[in-house]
């Protein structure tokens, strides 16, 4: 058993008969009454996402876990493959259990977490950034970079994102796997 004071984001707890993911915390403690940690929290078992609060010093039963790093190989349909980098064992994942799997272009290497009791996996956390090419997005204007105006622009794995303006097809850029956003254009 451990406390609220050890929330991070990406620890897996019990929680309502079912193991969650800390995707986002806050700690809070107002001027008036007990401090509470604001939480929200993703089922490694369906997908859903759901907002909780607990209050300080609450018991959270955590949920031990492995990682090891995969190589993605392919995805048919809702179903993606993975290989062990060591032992080059093979698994497959549905797709409600990844972030942002439209990101994710085969030979990606990512961190799978498993149960360490059960042995089965739990979520696939991706690199913070990934580097795409750009397949296909409009020509920018000129003169209408005024404004932080952005475009869309399909990327290599199928993925469309707003990028600047100044985009070209064939570039490569860097995005952000969180979120799914522009970071930068890669120069190699």
């Amino acid at each position: 058993m451990s406390t609220t004071a050890e929330i991070k984001n990406g620890l897996c707890i019990k929680f309502n008969n079912d193991i969650y993911k800390i995707i986002e915390f806050l700690h809070v403690k107002p001027g008036k009454g007990p401090a509470f940690v604001r939480t929200k929290l993703k089922s490694l078992t369906n997908g859903k996402v759901v907002d909780n609060t607990f209050s300080a010093g609450h018991k959270i039963d955590k949920v031990r876990v492995e990682t090891n790093k995969y190589q993605y190989l392919y995805n048919d349909s809702t179903t993606y493959h993975f290989m062990n980098t060591d032992d080059y064992n093979q698994i497959s994942i549905e797709e409600k259990f990844l972030d942002n799997p439209q990101l994710m272009k085969e030979g990606e290497i990512v961190t799978v977490v498993t149960n360490s009791e059960t042995g089965i996996p739990l979520s696939v956390e991706m690199p913070p950034n990934v580097i795409l090419e750009v397949v296909s997005t409009e020509p920018g204007v000129k003169g209408n970079t005024a404004t932080n105006a952005t475009k869309p622009a399909t990327l290599e794995t199928g993925a469309i994102v707003n990028v600047p303006l100044f985009i070209n097809e064939g570039d490569k850029i860097k995005v952000d796997t969180e979120k799914g956003n522009y970071k930068e254009r890669f120069k190699e």
